[in-house]
C-alpha cells in the first residue's frame, strides 16, 4: 500500500521509494554536500550505517538543512561486531549521539550473523523507548528470517538485499510478501554495470520515455513495490535518480525487464566466511 507516494510499512510508518545510499563515501566534506544536495533535490530518505563510518557527516546535513527533522526519514545499521543485547544498546545510544538527530526512523541488522537475536531484542528495546521507530534487517534469506521471526516481538519492516533486473531474489520475495516485508534494494543499479544498463528491454523504454536507462531502472524498482538507495555524489546524478515521477513503463515495458532475472546475485559472500569475519570487524567512526 502507499500513501502519496510513500510506502506504508507493517508498523504503519511511511517511507519513501527512492532515497539516498552513502555506502562507500568516506570523505567527510562528500558526505555532507551528497545528503544536502539530495535533501535539496527533494530526497525524504538517507540510508546510513555504522559500518559506513559517515554517520556523523549525515547527521551534521540533517540537522543544517531546512528540511524539517519529521520529514526526513533516517536509516542507520548495526554491525555484527555490535551484536548481542548489551552491546547493541550501547551501539545504539552510540549512533544516537553520532548522528545527533533525536530518533532513528530505521535501525537494520546489517547482516545475519552473529548474535542476531540478542541485538534483535536490544532494537525491540529501542523502539520501546521511542528512539528507534521501526527495526528491519539487511541481506536476510528465509532461513535467517524464519529464525528471527520465531522469537522476535516485533516483526521487522525491511530486508535490505541486492535487488535489481539482474537478481529479482525469486526465493526470498515471495516470503517477503506473504509476512508484509518491504524488500529495499541496496544494489539498486546492479553497481551500474554496462550489461545491466545495456539491456535492450531497458534503452528501448528509455528511448520511448525519453528517460536514461538509470531512471528506467529506479522507475521499475517504484511500479515492483520496492524501496531504492541508489548512490551518488554527482549533483545531477543525484537530481536524476529522484525524477522518474513524470513516467510510467508499461505492462509490457515491465514484463521484458522482469524476463531480465537471472539465476545468482553479482555480488556473493560465504556464509562461513562472514561467520568468521564480519562478528570480530570493529569499524572506526569518521569525525
Amino acid at each position: 500500500m502507499s500513501i502519496n507516494g510513500n510506502i506504508v510499512l507493517n508498523d504503519g510508518a511511511t517511507i519513501p521509494r527512492i532515497g539516498l545510499g552513502v555506502y562507500l563515501v568516506t570523505d567527510v566534506a562528500e558526505c555532507e554536500s551528497s545528503v544536502t544536495t539530495a535533501l535539496d533535490s527533494g530526497y525524504r530518505l538517507v540510508d546510513t550505517a555504522i559500518a559506513y563510518r559517515n554517520e556523523r557527516a549525515v547527521g551534521r546535513a540533517i540537522r543544517s538543512s531546512t528540511v524539517a527533522r519529521e520529514d526526513i526519514f533516517l536509516t542507520t545499521k548495526l554491525w555484527p561486531s555490535d551484536y548481542g543485547l548489551d552491546k547493541a544498546r550501547d551501539t545504539i545510544n552510540g549512533s544516537l549521539e553520532r548522528l545527533d538527530t533525536g530518533y532513528i526512523d530505521l535501525l537494520l541488522l546489517h547482516q545475519p550473523v552473529g548474535d542476531v537475536l540478542g541485538a534483535w531484542k536490544a532494537m525491540e528495546d529501542a523502539v520501546e523507548r521511542g528512539v528507534v521507530r521501526s527495526i528491519g534487517v539487511s541481506n536476510f534469506a528465509v532461513p535467517d528470517l524464519e529464525l528471527l521471526l520465531d522469537s522476535a516481538r516485533v516483526r521487522p519492516v525491511i530486508d535490505q538485499v541486492e535487488l535489481h533486473p539482474h537478481w529479482q531474489q525469486p526465493a526470498l520475495l515471495p516470503y517477503l510478501a506473504q509476512h508484509e516485508i518491504v524488500a529495499e534494494a541496496w544494489y539498486p543499479l546492479g553497481h551500474g554495470s554496462k550489461g545491466l544498463l545495456g539491456e535492450p528491454a531497458i534503452t528501448a523504454a528509455a528511448a520511448a520515455h525519453g528517460k536514461s536507462p538509470v531512471q528506467v531502472i529506479l522507475r521499475w524498482h517504484t511500479q515492483r513495490g520496492f524501496v531504492a538507495i541508489p548512490k551518488s555524489t554527482d549533483p545531477a546524478h543525484i537530481a536524476a535518480n529522484i525524477d522518474i515521477d513524470d513516467f510510467e513503463l508499461t505492462e509490457d515495458q515491465m514484463a521484458a525487464i522482469d524476463a531480465l532475472g537471472r539465476s545468482r546475485p553479482m555480488f556473493r559472500m560465504p556464509r562461513w566466511l562472514m561467520s568468521a569475519v564480519m562478528p570480530r570487524v570493529r569499524m572506526r567512526q569518521l569525525p
